[in-house]
């Protein structure tokens, strides 16, 4: 896809790193599947992955974690999000 961000460059699979904050939680994901802007470098992340991130986010902050940095497990793969 076109990115929105630069409109100029082609997303191809590949891997962002995601920090989300919640309630004074830092929860680091690392290697989760997205599409990137090979231009700009905008990451585009799957809604299902994106819901997935944010619930460990809540599950995370309510067992009282200040900071987790961790490595993104899926049984899906990047070329699954790109239809590829």
């Amino acid at each position: 896809m076109k990115c929105v961000i630069c409109k100029h460059g082609e997303t191809q699979p590949g891997t962002a790193t995601v920090t989300l904050e919640r309630d004074g939680m830092t929860l680091v994901v690392k290697s989760v599947p997205a599409l990137v802007c090979e231009n700009c470098g905008e990451e585009y992340l799957d809604e299902e992955i994106t819901a997935k991130l944010l619930r460990e986010a809540e599950e995370t902050a309510s067992v009282g974690v200040q900071v987790d940095v961790r490595e993104y497990i899926a049984a899906e793969t990047v070329s699954d999000i790109s239809g590829g």
